[in-house]
């Protein structure tokens, strides 16, 4: 019997290229494990209505954790125009296969390293080590949204806000709401998630970055209780910063920063900044990780354009197997793989077009299987 169980999700576009670049350093590494496939992605989606089938649910309940390519998203319009035929006019809404995978598994914390590897000409400066932790499965990506309004939704709001009063005598059609919702019991976990980091990796400081000065109620709640969870973390301090300040200061002085924690729109925003500043999306790592389950997945899309065309460059692919390897305590063999993926950077002479060379997707995965 095999020791780990991992849910194999390819999805969409160069998501299939850089999880062969994967298969390549797992297999290197001889981890124990077998992969079950699951389906996932924007075909499902156009074929069957789904782009996350209950089968693929189905299959989370008999693995560890899962390994995710990428996905393909997009607006509601011209999702419900690319169904077949059959499906057309059947009322379907397209939604996010993995944002609702996020909240159907609670996996509540988003985690992206950003770290900048000596030897990568992309990087902003070589000092950078940022870690941003992201609230995964509420704010703004609750999904709790109205078009067109209902008036009765309108007449309530109306009732107990006085500031929607100046919206009262908007056509339904004509105003659309999305809600922003922060409950204290996710906001103290993501929180606690990252100062626990903090305290595991020996980072001196967490950075909550948010916006209470505008967004009162939510914001507020979010730096409420980052006080009172820093509280139990003398020796580590806790920054207090808006987040529009902190993308400055990330572009200004991003060495100052270590642990950054936030809110699920602001982290999606700030994290792929973070990603920038040491060499782009293709260096972009995740783990959605809940209590009881976790998935791992670079952050950079599907790239249709570049799809089996296998250009695109696979190091965040790899760095996110080295976070799936230390959540199944393979400690030795994520030690191995990040070393492996240093030492190609280091040198440089295996690099895909985006550093300024000619290899492969797959020429980079050997690569790196050759180092480990």
């Amino acid at each position: 019997m095999t020791k780990h169980k991992i849910a194999w999700l390819p999805g969409d576009g160069i998501g299939n290229d850089v999880m062969e670049a994967a298969r390549i350093v797992l297999s290197k590494l001889e981890l124990d494990a077998e992969y079950l496939h699951g389906d996932i992605g924007w075909d499902f989606w156009c074929k069957e209505g789904d782009p996350l089938p209950a089968r693929t649910i189905e299959l989370f309940d008999k693995t560890d954790c899962a390994l995710f390519g990428a996905i393909t998203s997009k607006p509601k319009e011209e999702a419900q125009q690319e169904l077949i035929p059959e499906l057309q006019n059947k009322n379907l809404d397209y939604y996010s296969p993995i944002v609702r995978l996020r909240q159907e598994l609670q996996l509540r914390t988003n985690l992206r390293p950003c770290k900048a590897f000596a030897g990568n000409p992309l990087n902003f400066r070589d000092d950078i080590d940022l870690v941003v932790f992201r609230e995964n499965t509420e704010g703004m990506y609750s999904g709790v949204e109205f078009h067109p309004v209902p008036q009765d939704v309108m007449d309530t709001l109306t009732a107990h806000h006085p500031k929607m009063k100046r919206f009262a005598g908007v056509l339904p059609d004509e105003i659309a709401i999305s809600l922003r919702i922060i409950t204290q019991e996710a906001a103290q976990n993501i929180i606690a998630d990252a100062f626990e980091y903090a305290k595991k990796h020996g980072y001196g400081s967490v950075t909550i970055a948010e916006k209470p000065n505008v967004i009162r109620e939510t914001s507020g709640m979010m730096i409420r209780e980052a006080r009172k969870v820093a509280a139990g973390y003398p020796d580590i301090e806790l920054w207090e910063t808006n987040i529009d300040a902190m993308a400055m200061w990330l572009i200004k002085n991003p060495q100052n920063y270590g642990v950054i924690v936030t809110s699920n729109l602001f982290g999606d925003i700030i994290s792929d900044l973070c990603a920038q500043l040491v060499g782009g999306l293709g260096f972009a790592a995740s783990g959605n990780i809940g209590d009881d389950y976790a998935v791992f997945e670079p952050t950079h899309g599907s790239a249709p354009k570049y799809a089996g065309q296998y250009k695109v460059n696979p190091m965040a692919m790899l760095i996110s197997t080295k976070l799936m390897l230390e959540y199944l305590q393979e400690d030795e063999m994520a030690v191995k793989l990040e070393r492996a993926i240093s030492q190609v950077i280091l040198e440089g002479k295996v690099r895909t077009y985006d550093m300024g060379g000619s290899s492969s997707t797959l020429d980079v995965a050997k690569e790196v299987a050759s180092k480990i």
